[in-house]
């Protein structure tokens, strides 16, 4: 006799059709901010800033992204870690390019810019480009949550499970 979490986690190695239904509540949740950030206070936080806000809410996302189906916690884990990997960020700002306002390029730039840690894994301009779209995301998240929203929902993120 199979316990119903083994029930609602049997046949889930099929691709499932992707909900974005999770996308408007996601950001409905996390839009919340304690107090508004006035202009002059976002001008003064540091692109690292930003990033370090955007990596945290980007992180949300895609755990929201792959919460259904029902999954192992180990499933979870290796889907996450594939999309918030560096390369896989880098792929999705250079898929988000061609969609941005000048201010938001702006923004990605002053994002590159920032990104001086040295990482003996990941290539110099990956580590770039990765911390670009987290600085835009934290920038979004704290100006424009829907605009934040319909970038989001322009990634290519994969519903597969991995064994």
């Amino acid at each position: 006799m199979k316990s119903k979490e083994e029930e609602l986690l049997s046949g889930q190695d099929e691709v499932p059709q992707t909900d974005s239904s999770l996308t408007p509540a996601f950001l409905a949740t996390t839009a919340q901010l304690p107090q508004k950030i006035s202009q002059t206070q976002l001008q003064q936080i540091s692109p690292a800033a930003l990033a370090y806000i955007g990596d945290a809410i980007y992180e949300l996302y895609v755990r929201m992204f792959y919460l259904l189906p029902l999954q192992r916690t180990e499933t979870y884990h290796h889907l996450v870690v594939a999309q918030v990997r560096a390369e896989t960020q880098a792929l999705h700002l250079r898929s988000l390019i061609p969609h941005l306002k000048q201010t938001e390029l702006e923004i990605v730039r002053r994002g590159r810019n920032a990104a001086t840690r040295r990482t003996k894994r990941v290539d110099p301009e990956i580590y770039q480009q990765a911390t670009s779209l987290e600085t835009l995301i934290g920038y979004l998240y704290l100006t424009d949550s829907q605009r934040l929203t319909e970038l989001l929902q322009k990634l290519h993120l994969e519903k597969q499970c991995e064994t």
